[in-house]
């Protein structure tokens, strides 16, 4: 041992032995007291205050925001309003250009009523049809009769040419007789001929006329004009048209800033862009992320006390709990944990509880989307 460690021994061993042992008692009492003081603090601030309270920092502005995004591919003709600017519901944020959809609904419109005239028409048809049929059976009745002529003057005709022949054999009935009774029989062969034909002839046109009635009853048969297939496709056409013309004026959905604009005039814009955003800060809402072993007396409907960092502790917000997240944010990750590995460590999960802010505080000390806040859930019954 060094000269210099036995000095410092020495001296310590002095020092030790300087402390008079009536000494020590208050000081372990006081130590003693100390501690029990601040267990007792502890316990205090556990019980009464700890216990009945969930608070976290881990909070921040959120709202459902409303991409604006076209319907239409047009271009742009006018853009009326610019970042951070405020809107009401309906106020019209773009304008693109109408002379496409102006011209595609006067095509629409002319195509429904070109279809009304058709409709129009094949109901008129069916009435000219159903004439028509009636004069085919007319035709039919007529083609009958003259058949039945044919067949009665062939049959006379050969009754006749039969009794000359028979009588041509003693000489009653002369050559030229016969043979006249023969061309009868022969025109008479002809005329039967012509009326089997013309009774086939009115029987098919009496069918074709039939068929045509049907065919046509079938386009317009169960439904008015505008209840008819063509016309109502036309109409939805014409509708179609009219609303894409509608859509060439882009109005706000909801009050709101407006928030990342990303258009402008002369660009030609395609349905799915999003031109901007509309953050409606009259509806925002906190979505507050606490550890999971604070949240085992929350539930929906508790109150909510909130700070923002924006107005400090000197504006105090009031909240409710809407309810909680259907997952923590390690579960919702784009690369979420994998705690099925050999080597994993247990890590305090947080989960989003979603609290309602009062709409009129709002109004009164806005709230941007992202802002920091702090959330104090009273859970007290």
């Amino acid at each position: 041992m060094s000269k210099i460690d036995a000095d410092a021994e020495e001296t310590a061993r002095a020092a030790t032995a300087a402390v008079n042992p009536k000494k020590r008692g208050p000081l372990f009492l006081g130590l003693f007291l100390a501690v029990a003081a601040a267990g007792g603090a502890y316990y205090a601030y556990d019980t009464l205050y700890a216990s009945k309270h969930a608070v976290t920092d881990n909070a921040y502005v959120g709202a459902d925001v409303a991409q604006i995004t076209p319907l239409v591919a047009a271009p742009v003709l006018e853009v009326l309003v610019s970042d951070t600017e405020m809107v009401k519901k309906g106020d019209v944020l773009v304008r693109l250009d109408d002379t496409d959809a102006e011209l595609a609904l006067a095509m629409a419109e002319a195509t429904y009523q070109s279809a009304i005239r058709r409709v129009t028409a094949l109901v008129a048809n069916d009435k000219a049809l159903a004439a028509q049929i009636a004069g085919r059976e007319a035709d039919q009745v007529q083609a009958a009769a003259q058949l039945a002529s044919a067949e009665a003057g062939f049959e006379k005709a050969r009754i006749d040419l039969d009794r000359r022949q028979t009588l041509a054999g003693n000489g009653s009935v002369s050559g030229d007789e016969i043979t006249a009774v023969e061309t009868v029989l022969k025109t008479a062969e002809a005329s039967l001929s012509a009326a089997r034909a013309g009774a086939a002839g009115a029987l098919a046109a009496h069918d074709a006329a039939v068929a045509a009635k049907e065919a046509n009853a079938a386009m317009i048969s169960g439904v008015g004009i505008d209840d008819n297939p063509e016309v109502l496709a036309a109409r939805s056409a014409r509708d179609q048209a009219r609303v894409n013309l509608e859509r060439t004026v882009m109005r706000a959905p909801v009050d709101g800033v407006i928030s990342r604009r990303q258009v402008q005039v002369g660009q030609r814009v395609q349905p799915g862009m999003t031109l901007m955003v509309v953050v409606p800060l009259g509806e925002a809402y906190v979505d507050a992320n606490y550890k999971e072993v604070q949240l085992a007396h929350v539930k929906a409907g508790q109150k909510v006390t909130l700070t923002s960092d924006l107005y400090g502790g000197d504006v105090p917000f009031t909240g409710t709990v809407v309810g909680f997240s259907g997952g923590t944010g390690a579960a919702f990750s784009v690369v979420p944990a994998q705690n099925a590995t050999g080597n994993w460590i247990k890590v305090v999960q947080r989960l989003p509880v979603r609290i309602a802010l009062d709409p009129a505080e709002l109004r009164a000390y806005p709230l941007q989307v992202g802002l920091s806040m702090t959330a104090d859930i009273s859970l007290v019954e």
